[in-house]
């Protein structure tokens, strides 16, 4: 596993903020599986149970807030991470309309110190995690594109498209690529992706996580947005995104210093109640009831990405058709409730091996 990705992340020290969440835990086992040094920096694992405690990693596990640039300094000057993954957020919309100056702060102001410390420490490479819902969401029919315009409705969609404004604005005036090798040695990124599943999720109001913790209570699922079409994937694809542009800012070059999309084909793209119908397959106590409430709070209804620009430049591609990823997912939770056993390492072994035989640049 340590060859994946050119082999770029044995023995590099990668820092990683959020680590304790769904996708940056899943980030830091893959990184541990390569060979990485890591560290994470985030605050408690936000539920019980939680992903990272049942991994049970051998990393550098620092509890801190992003919004404290002085323990970042710190933690950076101790540490010289040669690349940083910044993950560390608010990521629920519902909770971003019940707390939204927290909201704010932590996604913008949180990331801003984070690119502050970085460039404080000159830090190598910075790839920026933001959100599908960073665009300004016109509910098209068709994907947005990289250079589509930034926006968002509600706090948390509306945090994110500002920090992916201000990772611009900092990579302009602070890491511009002209200046590269001159006045400043750091590469930053932006990655956006579309809705993730995978086992370890425990957040609320997260489709899958409440699916599976009704079913581990023996309850139905209340359904909200049954309409609602969004663009799924496994978790480990845009991982595997994120950490191809790492190598390529790792590897110095330049030309992908920029934004990318990483999502789901357009057959991923389906909606709640259908995704709903294809987790029963996989676990017949599943059962779900539609719930209407004439007080809901606005989310989009309709939101997916153009990806062209990650196949066609990065030739990055999805690994699992949505079947298989919800089959995964299924079976990860399944297996954790029934038998008390974690799907992670065969799930990323299966992936790996399934990105060899559709000989993904990234997997070879």
């Amino acid at each position: 596993m340590q060859k994946l990705f050119c082999g770029i992340y044995k023995d590099k020290t990668v820092l990683v903020t959020g680590h304790t969440g769904f996708k940056g835990s899943w980030l830091v086992y893959w990184l541990r599986q390569m060979g990485a040094k890591v560290i994470g920096y985030s605050l408690e694992a936000p539920t019980t149970p939680n992903h990272i405690s049942l991994l049970n990693l051998d990393i550098v596990s620092i509890t801190g807030d992003i919004r404290d640039l002085n323990r970042l300094n710190q933690i950076f000057n101790e540490y010289k991470p040669d690349i940083v993954f910044h993950l560390a957020a608010q990521p629920l919309v519902r909770l971003s309309y019940e707390n939204p100056i927290e909201t704010y702060e932590t996604n913008v102001m949180g990331t801003l110190k984070v690119f502050e410390a970085c460039r404080m420490n000159n830090v190598k490479a910075i790839v920026n995690i933001t959100s599908d819902k960073a665009y300004e969401n016109k509910e098209w029919v068709y994907g947005y594109r990289e250079d589509d315009p930034m926006g968002g409705y509600d706090p948390y969609s509306s945090s994110k498209g500002c920090a992916d404004i201000l990772a611009t604005s900092f990579r302009n005036s602070y890491f511009n690529i002209k200046d590269y090798k001159k006045t400043h040695n750091t590469l930053l990124a932006t990655c956006r992706a579309g809705n993730v599943i995978g086992g370890g999720d425990w957040a609320r109001d997260r489709l899958i996580a409440d699916i599976m913790f009704a079913v581990s209570q023996g309850k139905k699922v209340s359904i909200r947005n049954p309409n609602a079409t969004r663009p799924w994937q496994h978790v480990l694809e845009p991982l595997s995104g994120y950490l191809l542009i790492g190598q390529k800012l790792l590897e110095e070059k330049v030309e992908f210093a920029q934004a990318w999309n990483f999502g789901p084909s357009d057959e991923g793209s389906i909606t709640v109640e259908e995704v709903v119908k294809n987790v029963k397959k996989y676990w017949d106590k599943i059962d779900y009831e539609i719930y209407s409430d004439p007080n809901q709070l606005h989310e989009a209804n309709l939101l997916k990405l153009d990806c062209s620009k990650a196949h066609i430049l990065l030739k990055w591609k999805d690994v699992w058709d949505s079947q298989t990823t919800f089959e995964k997912s299924v079976k990860w939770y399944k297996s954790y409730y029934e038998d008390a056993k974690i799907l992670t390492q065969s799930d990323l072994q299966s992936y790996i091996a399934d990105a060899k035989v559709k000989n993904i640049e990234w997997s070879k």
